[in-house]
């Protein structure tokens, strides 16, 4: 009997601990977004809105890109690059999976048709960066971490290497995912020429905290078609619409005597709608400071005498790369902080429709963790994992199980369309997940080191 009441008592302890272990990292990250949420509340304002916003500007063009490149530098190598092959992939492959459930939440919850595409849209696209890097820098910040001495440089490695795949996602599928849609335009007669499209004002434009946070000074990249929706008009059959769009979006930038336009009368007309889209696609803005941090990183640490003269302790240039180590660590409390200026604005107005919301919002957090943890456990059996790395692993996991990702506000609002509902709809996911990722983390800790 003795011996029974001893080994429960050893089993609760074990799970106390692990539930402590799980928690405590959410709860020192809650601790600095409430100070962020009491600073920008209303009624106290100690720092107003313009603070934020140039705080979102130095985390994104400063502290974000020397977090990326001190720590994914030193730990990328060539071998290192071959092994964490599945990261990218995981990337993918959990975007797959959110459009299949996103698909499935727009049939069953049936929200209005001009939000059909963005709830597939919110639910697929999770936060692969600020987020998991805030995680895993919590979760390695206490001495007895479960994942050894190496736990914060590799979790952050891990997390930057992830980072380019997602943004080319971003700004080329998601940007097209959040076209406006044709219903929202209305084809007005003109006298003199054919018919033109003008957009029927419908959302309100003022951008909140929320929207900007991860793509400060968004209003200078929009361009005069990133509100129209030219794919719609490219590909729509509606007469006097298609062979005049064409005319116009093609010749935008050409002179009539340009080789090119000379060479397009030629071309196929699906080719040269193709061509088109392809051209409209802002695939220039992936270079932005996190994802050249993470290019200059790889671009180095694929070199080994490059690697140790900038990397190195005893290098000439250590100090350096110490200075950019110390504006580092200002990422992660700054990143809290504006995520809790972002809850002081609370939820906007939204169309969207509370049973959609909530499908949304189910289907991101709880649902789609699930499947995340069957592909991870399936790829270890396939041995396409790196062998008994548990940080890895847990870095893959929070790819499934954070919340959509904040850039969507912006890129909504780049594209005049759903802003006031991603807003909402990223206020209370983010309530939401406090729980949602003590639940995963919880059951990472119990189930999936164990089976590693």
């Amino acid at each position: 009997m003795e011996f029974f009441l001893a080994s429960l008592h050893e089993t609760v302890k074990s799970e106390a601990e692990i539930v402590l272990t799980s928690i405590v990292p959410l709860l020192k990250l809650l601790s600095i977004t409430v100070i962020g949420l009491v600073l920008a509340h209303k009624k106290i304002q100690t720092i107003p809105k313009e603070t934020f916003k140039i705080l979102s500007e130095l985390v994104f063009a400063l502290f974000l890109p020397c977090l990326i490149f001190t720590h994914l530098g030193p730990c990328i190598s060539l071998k290192n690059f071959i092994h964490w092959w599945f990261i990218p992939v995981n990337v993918v492959l959990s975007t797959a999976i959110g459009c299949v459930l996103g698909l499935l939440v727009a049939i069953i919850c049936r929200p209005p048709p001009e939000y059909f595409r963005f709830t597939i849209t919110m639910t697929a696209f999770g936060n692969t960066g600020n987020i998991p890097l805030a995680i895993v820098s919590s979760v390695c910040h206490s001495t007895d971490n479960p994942f050894g001495e190496e736990c914060y440089a590799a979790g952050v490695a891990y997390v930057s290497f992830s980072q380019w795949v997602s943004v080319i996602l971003v700004y080329t599928l998601v940007y097209h995912m959040m076209e406006p849609p044709l219903e929202s335009y209305e084809i007005v007669e003109v006298e003199e020429g054919p018919a033109e499209i003008e957009q029927v004002p419908a959302d309100d434009l003022g951008r909140p905290l929320l929207v900007e946070a991860e793509w400060p000074g968004i209003e200078d990249k929009e361009t005069e078609h990133c509100k129209t929706p030219f794919i719609a008009r490219l590909f729509n059959s509606i007469s006097g619409i298609s062979q005049s769009t064409i005319q116009d979006l093609d010749s935008v930038g050409e002179s009539p005597s340009s080789p090119k336009s000379i060479t397009c009368l030629a071309e196929p007309r699906m080719v040269r709608k193709i061509r088109i889209v392809a051209e409209k696609t802002p695939i220039h803005h992936i270079l932005q400071p996190p994802t050249i941090a993470s290019l200059l990183a790889i671009i180095i640490g694929l070199v080994p005498q490059l690697k140790s003269f900038v990397f190195n302790d005893d290098s000439i240039v250590s100090f350096i790369t110490d200075s950019l180590d110390f504006m580092a660590e200002a990422m992660v409390p700054s990143t809290m902080l504006i995520l809790g200026g972002m809850l002081a604005e609370g939820p906007k107005e939204s169309n969207l429709g509370i049973r959609t919301t909530i499908g949304i919002i189910v289907a991101r957090l709880l649902v789609l963790p699930l499947f995340g943890i069957g592909v991870i456990m399936l790829a270890d059996k396939l041995n396409f994992l790196v062998y008994g790395d548990q940080m890895y692993r847990f870095v893959l996991l929070l790819q499934y199980t954070t919340p959509s990702a904040i850039l969507l506000g912006a890129i909504a609002s780049l594209r005049g369309y759903a802003v006031k509902e991603a807003s909402a709809l990223l206020f209370w996911q983010h309530v939401f997940a406090l729980f949602s990722l003590s639940l995963y983390i919880i059951l990472y800790f119990n189930v999936l080191l164990s089976y590693v």
